[in-house]
């Protein structure tokens, strides 16, 4: 008998009440107030990071790829995905191909293509429009400097170092080159 009277009352207490679905509902609306904010902070902060690190990506990619193929191979912005661009920005998206003599444009193969990143600066060396590693992994000339940033928000910027020997790093940027870099437009 006292088997049945509990039974019957968990039966009848089978469902949750308005009330309660209320606040819940409330509990949760709170709680993504709260953390839309902070989740937007950290998202931007992300997209800067992972420009940053698909870069990085892209020269070991075509640093690699000289290597490998025994071709001089370079690394330059283009706006198209076609053929390098003459500037010095990169938020375009930027290529890799084979380059056939020093001085002369990529071979019609593009090796590799990656898209821009909207809402991000990425500026080059004023005298280094492109990436050039040769067969044994350098990269002659000065070294190269890329500045990543939020347009307007020099707080979180980012570089990415070229040295002549080849050597690709990552790492925080100086005051200078982040304000010149948010200043940019």
């Amino acid at each position: 008998m006292a088997m049945r009277q509990a039974c019957r009352l968990r039966e009848g207490q089978a469902g949750v009440t308005l009330i309660e679905q209320i606040v819940v509902l409330a509990i949760i609306g709170v709680l993504t107030a709260i953390a839309v904010p902070s989740l937007a902070e950290l998202f931007r902060r992300n997209q800067v990071k992972l420009a940053q690190a698909e870069f990085i990506a892209a020269l070991q990619h075509a640093r690699g790829t000289a290597v490998f193929s025994g071709k001089p191979t370079l690394l330059c912005p283009s706006r198209d995905g076609a053929q390098c661009s003459s500037e010095t920005r990169w938020e375009s998206g930027w290529l890799i191909s084979h380059e056939p003599a020093r001085k002369g444009p990529p071979h019609a193969r593009v090796l590799r293509i990656t898209p821009g990143y909207a809402g991000i600066t990425i500026l080059g060396d004023n005298g280094r429009r492109l990436v050039r590693f040769q067969t044994d992994g350098s990269a002659r000339g000065t070294p190269n400097t890329l500045r990543f940033c939020r347009r307007g928000q020099p707080d979180q910027a980012l570089v990415v170092v070229v040295s002549n020997s080849g050597r690709i790093r990552g790492a925080t940027a100086s005051a200078r080159q982040a304000a010149s870099c948010a200043a940019a437009q």
